[in-house]
């Protein structure tokens, strides 16, 4: 019997009807995924068509913009600094690794297609196993995998960018968290975020339950080894091509608020990138510190996940930017967070609502001209998708602060579980020395 069989059998995942049909489903999403960008596929990714025909990608954008296609690595190409790759490392380096598999040079249809369909089969991979983690990290619930793997808002942007790295990155860290192995939770946690920075907000959550449990060696390990590994990767590109690595985060402070951020709302007072840098920020941190005095004075010990979940959506939230692909970031911690499939559905067809005109939007930027009364409309769709997708944000926020607040409402803790993603903290007592009352601790 292998060791994979083994595990099924001693229930470590979840049993092989349900790993089969999570499959099928996460295939079927994947499918679906190739279709939005098949006209793209067809007939290129050229001016406002692209936006027009909703099948815009990084993947094939940037083969050319980057240098990508003369087989020149990130952060050693010598192109302006204003077409140096502006992605974390770790990102950049897949972006350049993909493209080396490429035969020939230079930039035509054939070589751009073929890089759009590998990173697009990667991206299926890193898919297909966040599906199959969420569901390991659900004992008693795999099935509610399901909701990664035929999300709407996964299946509109998994070939837009490399975001599901990160992603996968970030889940492999919280299955380690799970198993009470928080040195390679750390590691892969790390990895994430020389992807990506948004996985580095789970050592946020891992602080606040450190504090609950006083079980601050758990923190320690985790903290130690993300940061070991992030300068792992990020120390070579640091010291010999700085101006280059460091692109992605002066890119970050200075670049003016941009599509969909809820900063757009009040961007008509003027102000410079930096200056709402710094309101993105703050509010970040306020909202962080909120969630902390949350997660320490709540009658019981919040989960893991519920905070991982509550840290990235604030900072999505808050951010100068609402890239597309943010969505995915939050659906598996979603699913660990609060696996409520109604809330679920509303929260992904606001996604969809708000989808549709970024890219009509953008359509009309590139030249597209749908007369005055059509391109009013895109901009008051585009308005109303913002408001939309922002609320259903914030309502799903709301929703597990009171899971957390009253525990009866935790479907997920329903079952009898403490926290199945808290490794190491799961099952243990407060020992906090915050002032929570003794009749909150009983």
């Amino acid at each position: 019997m292998s060791s994979f069989t083994r595990r099924f059998s001693q229930g470590t995942w979840p049993q092989r009807p349900v790993v089969l049909g999570l499959i099928a489903l996460t295939m079927l999403g994947w499918v679906l995924a190739f279709l939005v960008r098949q006209q793209c596929r067809v007939n290129g990714w050229d001016g406002a068509a692209q936006f027009q025909g909703l099948c815009y990608s990084d993947f094939a954008h940037l083969f050319g913009e980057r240098g990508l296609a003369d087989r020149l690595f990130p952060f050693y190409t010598g192109l302006p600094i204003e077409q140096a790759m502006e992605y974390p490392a770790l990102l950049a380096v897949i972006t350049g690794l993909t493209a080396w598999m490429i035969p020939g040079t230079g930039m035509d249809a054939a070589r751009q297609l073929a890089y759009f369909d590998l990173n697009t089969l990667l991206s299926f991979l890193c898919w297909l196993a966040i599906v199959l983690l969420v569901a390991a990290l659900m004992p008693k619930r795999p099935q509610v995998a399901a909701m990664v793997a035929i999300a709407p808002g996964i299946i509109l942007n998994a070939s837009l960018n490399w975001d599901l790295w990160a992603v996968l990155f970030m889940v492999i860290g919280l299955w380690f968290f799970a198993k009470a192995k928080p040195v390679w939770a750390g590691i892969f946690l790390g990895l994430g975020a020389a992807a990506k920075l948004f996985p580095l907000f789970a050592l946020g959550a891992v602080l606040v339950l450190a504090w609950r449990t006083g079980k601050w060696g758990v923190f320690v390990k985790t903290t130690v080894a993300l940061v070991l590994t992030w300068l792992a990767v990020n120390v070579p590109f640091a010291l010999t091509a700085f101006d280059e690595w460091s692109r992605f985060y002066t890119f970050s402070g200075d670049r003016p608020v941009s599509f969909s951020s809820i900063w757009l709302s009040v961007s008509w007072i003027g102000g410079s990138g930096e200056f709402y840098g710094m309101l993105a920020n703050g509010s970040f941190g306020l909202l962080c510190l909120a969630i902390a005095w949350l997660g320490l004075t709540a009658k019981r010990r919040p989960r893991m996940a519920q905070l991982v979940f509550l840290i990235v959506l604030a900072f999505v939230l808050t951010n100068k930017v609402y890239s597309p692909q943010f969505v995915m970031w939050l659906i598996p911690l979603y699913v660990l967070a609060r696996p409520n499939w109604k809330s679920f559905w509303w929260w992904m067809a606001a996604e969809v609502f708000h989808w549709i005109p970024v890219w009509l939007n953008l359509a009309i930027i590139n030249g597209a001209d749908y007369g005055a009364f059509g391109n009013g409309a895109v901009f008051a769709w585009y308005g109303a998708g913002i408001a939309v997708h922002s609320i259903a944000l914030i309502a799903l926020g709301v929703q597990v602060v009171r899971d957390v607040r009253d525990p009866r409402r935790d479907v997920v803790r329903a079952g009898g579980l403490d926290d199945p993603h808290g490794g190491a903290f799961d099952g243990t007592p407060d020992a906090s020395a915050w002032p929570v009352s003794r009749a909150q601790r009983a």
